[in-house]
């Protein structure tokens, strides 16, 4: 198929991505939602077997590419708005999630919360080998990344006072900071919403795998609120010794100074 004919109509967000979700062709069950770069959909559309793109690693890959559950392509279809894509997919091995399961979507809403519904058909540990799949666990694990917090919050105020002057296609956060306050404070709610999430998810099942999302996606949240306050030159140092002076209060004193 000719790529201009491909990717013509497909409306790709500003980062260059289109949401996936996978389908079994069969059954019509819902399998797993992912995200495509244009690259991920022209090697799916030429290859018959689905790719996707993830937005941790910051690379293109193969679904089963370390599972061996590959998702064999039956059909493409592209929806009104032009901005998600369906796979009719036939899932081999009948296991789309990294936990072992049939779908993503195991759980379901009853009157107790979010429960399980659907049974693991075989351990993620003999799937990976005793590796996990989940990108935030692979990345920890593969880093040996440690520092003293203050640097890393100093080097990061002076990141922010650069790039604000920076040209806004240089980086994220000088695009960021082209795009005004309402895109920062847009991105700080996204992620308190996905650090809410990881948090309830750790608490549901207290997993390696969700305490590195929650890690991840605090992280996440931590940076984009240091991208605030560098709109307002405000250095991350200031914020640390808010937290010292209040650590150095009584619970009592403190009440007291915050009634004035």
């Amino acid at each position: 198929m000719n790529e201009n004919a491909l990717l013509a109509d497909v409306k790709f967000d500003e980062k260059g991505l289109v949401c996936a979700i996978a389908q079994d062709a069969q059954t019509l069950r819902v399998l797993m939602v992912a995200w495509m770069n244009a690259e991920a959909l022209q090697q799916t559309a030429a290859t018959g077997f689905a790719h996707y793109y993830s937005r941790s690693r910051q690379k293109q890959w193969m679904k089963g590419e370390e599972s061996g559950h590959v998702q064999k392509l039956h059909e493409l279809r592209l929806d009104c708005d032009a901005d998600v894509i369906i796979l009719m997919v036939e899932q081999l091995g009948g296991i789309a999630c990294h936990t072992g399961r049939e779908s993503c979507f195991y759980r379901k809403l009853t009157p107790n919360g979010w429960e399980i519904a659907d049974a693991q058909l075989k351990d993620p540990e003999q799937i990976y080998g005793g590796k996990s799949a989940n990108p935030h666990t692979l990345a920890m694990n593969a880093s040996a990344a440690q520092s003293e917090q203050v640097e890393v919050l100093d080097y990061l105020g002076q990141m922010m006072a650069e790039r604000k002057a920076a040209d806004p296609d240089s980086s994220y956060v000088a695009k960021l900071y082209h795009k005004g306050l309402n895109k920062i404070l847009e991105k700080v709610g996204e992620e308190s919403i996905e650090s809410i999430i990881a948090a309830k998810d750790f608490k549901a099942e207290a997993s390696e795998d969700h305490k590195n999302d929650l890690i991840y996606e605090v992280a996440d949240l931590w940076f984009h609120t240091i991208v605030m306050l560098g709109y307002f030159d405000l250095e991350p140092q200031l914020v640390l010794n808010e937290l010292a002076r209040r650590q150095g209060l009584s619970g009592l004193a403190e009440k007291a100074s915050r009634a004035h």
